[in-house]
């Protein structure tokens, strides 16, 4: 008898086991080798194919370039002027025009205050020539003086650059403290403040025919901000 509980408690386990594995079967489900594999709980949702296989995500940045517009990269107005500017004149360079725009502005202020038109008329359009001619004429008619001081210029930044035919154009917006002071015959202030100055604003277009073998530009129009 004493032999026979080990047979017997051999036997409760061998069913209690039995039991546990139908048990785990019954929650976890058999697997036969032909369900596929089990999904990966860290892929999202939607992120695997429809044979079960794992589909790699896609590399972000890859993702983030493909999903970029097609013109993110395009040239700005103003580049897109300067290529086309340099493809009748390969040697145009912005930073020198820019330095030779700057001296321009300085010149053709002082030798319209001083009515010096010989200065002005190389500088100028012929068009812009004869409304500073005939702007001369008028305050020399009327006895006027104009006192222009370029005291400072703030700043000057190209704007604009385009293309008309023949003609290239590059507009720059100038930033300018100046003293304008106009007197009349007998030395009274007509307008402006000979104590202070004011800032000023204006834009300048300079073309230059790029046909022609001269370098040089000139003013082909202004406008100022009142």
């Amino acid at each position: 008898m004493g032999d026979g509980f080990p047979f017997i408690d051999i036997i409760l386990f061998a069913m209690v086991a039995a039991f546990l594995i139908l048990r785990l079967r019954g929650v976890l489900g058999r697997r036969d080798g032909h369900e596929g594999p089990r999904p990966d709980p860290f892929l999202p949702p939607g992120k695997e194919s429809a044979d079960g296989k794992v589909v790699a995500l896609p590399d972000r940045a890859a993702a983030d370039a493909s999903s970029a517009p097609a013109d993110a990269e395009a040239a700005t107005p103003l580049e897109s002027g300067f290529a086309e500017i340099r493809k009748s004149d390969p040697g145009f360079d912005p930073s020198e025009f820019s330095s030779g725009a700057r001296l321009a502005f300085e010149m053709i202020l002082g030798a319209f205050a001083t009515g010096d038109t010989e200065a002005l008329k190389p500088l100028l359009s012929p068009e812009v020539y004869g409304n500073f001619a005939r702007a001369i004429s008028d305050r020399t008619e009327a006895g006027e003086v104009l006192q222009e001081t370029l005291v400072g210029i703030n700043s000057s930044d190209i704007v604009e650059a385009f293309v008309e035919g023949p003609v290239a154009n590059v507009t720059i917006k100038f930033v300018s403290d100046q003293v304008n002071v106009t007197h009349d015959r007998d030395g009274k202030v007509v307008s402006g403040d000979p104590e202070s100055s004011v800032e000023v604003t204006d834009f300048w277009t300079f073309g230059r025919d790029t046909r022609s073998r001269d370098p040089n530009w000139t003013l082909v129009g202004t406008r100022s901000l009142d």
